[in-house]
């Protein structure tokens, strides 16, 4: 693969820039599968275009932030899109947040807009102390409990495309939130060319081609999957997002998508050992797995059965992966 700084002037390196430069190389090409979705990088800029204009007719303009409790499911990934193209701020919560630690990540980010999936909103309606700065709720999936002007269905990826805005790289694209071992959560305020950055480092260190099948079953809310979007989106490959980790299914899914690349983290590798050889055990393509903390006594057994390499990285919500 060529060097990827050099194909984005560093004014190119904002996710609506990347976008628009990657539709026009790579069209119809594959971008991104979540269930039953499937966004071509054509379809992926008509997404940013279009909910970012639905966005801007609810009122959130630049600098605003965006909440999000949500699920590996196309939502995700439509709001990111959305919000960067207007040049608001998604804010991904850990979507087992809690009490506390939910409201903590809430009120410090200033949301004014939530999108969750049910469960989420459930546990923000319990959470007591002082009203937060929410405004207005979008329900992804099961638009029931949307019975209210606060609280409405998840607008559909129809309608009107709205221009860009004129985003730089040092703006911000996402709050992530640390995990908060130690005390309250950290807000880590991640600027569009760091995740430019991000892909083009990580893309390098796991030698990435074009036309990649990079496999994901980790949470799109943490930063591990959110970079594995931009290595796909910067080398013209596809990204397939499962809906959870599955030991049972994990071989099965890696054959079935033609996958050359995954990731895995340290305690996914003994629960994948332990499992009973089968079929699909060595008849994937990967070539790689991006495998943090993965504990030294597992990782030669692991190679040898499953017969992949196992990048270990190390890395923080405020530098992903460098090492």
């Amino acid at each position: 693969m060529d060097d990827l700084s050099s194909l984005f002037a560093p004014a190119q390196r904002t996710l609506p820039a990347m976008l628009q430069v990657q539709a026009e190389r790579h069209g119809d090409r594959l971008l991104v599968a979540l269930g039953d979705t499937r966004w071509s990088y054509r379809d992926a800029l008509r997404v940013a275009a279009t909910f970012g204009e639905k966005l801007r007719a609810a009122g959130i303009t630049a600098g605003d932030r965006v909440a999000l409790i949500c699920s590996n499911r196309a939502e995700f990934v439509q709001t990111l899109l959305g919000c960067a193209w207007i040049g608001a701020v998604t804010v991904p919560v850990n979507v087992a947040a809690r009490g506390v630690q939910l409201r903590h990540v809430l009120a410090n980010s200033g949301a004014r807009l939530l999108v969750s999936e049910p469960e989420g909103l459930a546990a923000v309606s319990q959470l007591e102390g002082d009203p937060l700065p929410l405004e207005r709720v979008w329900l992804v999936g099961d638009a029931s409990a949307a019975t209210s002007d606060q609280v409405q269905p998840f607008p559909s990826v129809d309608g009107s495309a709205g221009e860009p805005a004129e985003v730089r790289p040092g703006d911000t694209l996402a709050i992530l939130y640390t995990s908060g071992t130690t005390g309250l959560s950290k807000g880590v305020c991640c600027p569009h060319a760091q995740y430019f950055w991000w892909g083009v480092h990580s893309a390098r260190l796991l030698g990435l081609g074009e036309n990649e099948v990079l496999h994901t079953t980790l949470p799109l809310f943490h930063t591990n999957a959110l970079n594995a979007f931009f290595q796909a989106l910067l080398t013209g490959s596809t990204l397939v997002v499962e809906k959870r980790f599955s030991a049972s299914a994990f071989w099965d899914a890696l054959v079935q998508h033609r996958a050359t690349v995954t990731y895995v983290l340290g305690a996914m590798v003994p629960i994948l050992l332990a499992r009973p050889a089968g079929t699909n055990d060595r008849a994937h393509g990967v070539r790689i797995a991006l495998a943090p903390g993965v504990p030294e006594q597992f990782q030669a057994e692991f190679v040898q059965r499953f017969g992949l390499h196992l990048l270990e990285g190390y890395g923080s919500t405020e530098t992903n992966f460098v090492i």
